[in-house]
């Protein structure tokens, strides 16, 4: 974006834009002077695939940074889960978050033995925060029954050291089975709302710290909670909400179809539908065996195509966007394969069916997506924050990964997905990844897949808003449009690539009202 002197709002929406030479007379009880003294101006960041956690963040204890790269000692994770346990009843649960499995400074997996360090008398987890594995201590494998030779159940792995041995390590469909043993913490409904509340409110001030104006939330339960948070002013950020569950079954048996709301809140996509496992733990269902890893092994598909294609069947009917997790190749063919079913059998104009993370693309599934014109959520800040995993693929599987330039040429609109917890969401980091593919250990992995500034920029705003069928009212600077907007200390065209992340963000402005301020 060009530098700005300044530019008009009235309304909470963008009138004029342009140096201030252009607005003179505009100025009355309505209408707003944004002068931005010669720094720079951009829409307002939106990020596309968000879990939101605020409660976790508040309450949970964490044993990894879940803004930024950082290395912790397992000693750490250790110490901190042992104050956790010191205050909690045996039997009960207790458990770690935002764990980075290579964000470790021992250079070696955490282990049954070091959780049972934490207590023989709870059972211990370990959360990664990419939430499809979970590292756990002998007390829960006990308790769920689960020994060397249980068998691994659909979806998921009981990991195995080269002894045979359980070595704690657990992976997507198999958690069911041991996270359902033990006692949870019990709240009241007093504490619950409290909680929940509290969540709202700080992660809305964190997303606009960083300069996110809309962020479409896949976080189950908190609704009620944003539309308070919303009366009481502390809802500073849109929402596209993307329904699960017992809210997705009342919205198809009531006829309440994606769209509903308004420019605060407003029902997306539905929640992410998985059809597999992580990219960032390695357990997303790909065509070759990983590298590094054995036995062979090829990831997880986490549901049969009989069920995926009932789900979208279902749910297309009913009129509601469907948005499927799916990271690997084979995951994704799996999904199209569903997609193409739902819209043959319930035809629909610019349905805009949603994939959220489409990692692993090959030039039949691009060809695929265009024809359905699927609306990808890519991972946005993973080539900055994860290239320490990128070995585990190689390069040549990477040129094909988190694949921006391939999208972006077959005329596809793809979208910058935090998925926080699993990612960070500074939209400057991510913008900064798109542009150079190289991460924080100065690795560059599928540099064929860099995409210029402008585009990066388009990714992290107005595909946003395309993503969620709000192109006509947000995601750039334009005279009608919602005037939700960013100021940079620092002009993006002229600083060194390889600092982007770090340009400090001057204000974040939602409906013309400063949200944040530095």
């Amino acid at each position: 974006m060009p530098k700005a002197e300044a530019f008009a709002v009235r309304d909470g929406r963008f009138i004029a834009v342009g140096r201030s030479t252009d607005i003179k007379g505009l100025a009355t009880a309505r209408t707003q002077i944004f002068d931005a003294k010669g720094m720079t101006i951009v829409p307002g960041f939106i990020d596309s695939h968000n879990h939101g956690g605020g409660e976790g963040l508040l309450y949970n204890v964490l044993v990894g940074n879940p803004y930024e790269v950082e290395f912790v000692t397992i000693q750490s994770i250790i110490d901190k889960l042992k104050a956790r346990a010191a205050k909690t009843p045996p039997g009960t649960w207790v458990a770690g978050y935002f764990h980075d499995d290579t964000k470790l400074k021992d250079r070696r997996p955490l282990t049954m033995q070091d959780l049972d360090k934490v207590s023989t008398e709870h059972p211990v987890v370990v959360h990664h925060r990419g939430g499809h594995t979970g590292f756990y201590n002998s007390k829960a494998f006990q308790m769920a029954g689960i020994t060397k030779n249980t068998p691994n159940p659909f979806g998921g792995t009981y990991d195995k050291n080269e002894k045979g041995e359980l070595n704690g390590r657990v992976t997507d469909r198999a958690m069911r089975v041991i996270n359902a043993v033990g006692k949870q913490e019990v709240f009241t409904p007093a504490q619950k709302e409290k909680r929940r509340m509290d969540g709202v409110a700080f992660i809305s001030k964190k997303f606009v710290q960083y300069g996110l104006t809309t962020v479409h939330h896949d976080e189950p339960g908190v609704l009620e909670a944003m539309q308070e948070q919303r009366l009481h002013g502390n809802l500073l950020h849109r929402v596209s909400y993307e329904p699960t569950g017992d809210l997705l079954e009342a919205m198809i048996n009531t006829g309440i179809e994606t769209g509903f709301g308004d420019e605060w809140i407003r029902f997306g996509a539905t929640s992410e539908h998985s059809a597999d496992g992580s990219f960032s733990e390695r357990t997303m269902a790909i065509s070759r065996p990983y590298i590094g890893i054995t036995p062979p092994y090829q990831g997880n598909v986490t549901e049969s195509q009989e069920d995926l294609n009932a789900w979208c069947e279902r749910v297309h009917r009913a009129n509601i966007r469907l948005n499927v997790h799916a990271n690997g190749d084979v995951a994704i063919d799996r999904v199209l394969t569903a997609y193409e079913r739902a819209l043959k059998l319930f035809p629909r104009g610019d349905v805009r069916p949603k994939i959220t993370h489409c990692s692993l693309i090959n030039d039949d599934l691009v060809r695929r997506m265009k024809a359905l014109n699927v609306v990808p959520a890519e991972f946005s800040t993973y080539a900055y924050y994860n290239s320490d995993k990128f070995h585990f693929y190689g390069e040549e599987m990477m040129s094909h990964m988190t694949a921006f330039r391939t999208l972006i040429d077959a005329g596809i609109v793809p979208a910058a997905g935090s998925d926080f917890s699993p990612g960070p969401f500074s939209p400057l980091m991510a913008i900064q990844g798109m542009v150079t593919r190289t991460g924080w250990n100065g690795e560059t992995w599928g540099a064929n897949q860099r995409i210029s500034l402008e585009e990066a920029l388009m990714v992290n705003t107005i595909n946003g808003a395309y993503n969620s069928c709000e192109e006509a009212i947000k995601g750039s600077i334009t005279p009608g449009k919602l005037a939700d907007f960013v100021v940079l200390a620092d002009d993006l065209h002229t600083v060194d690539k390889e600092k982007i992340k770090d340009i400090q963000i001057v204000r974040t402005v939602v409906g013309g009202s400063t949200v944040y301020q530095a």
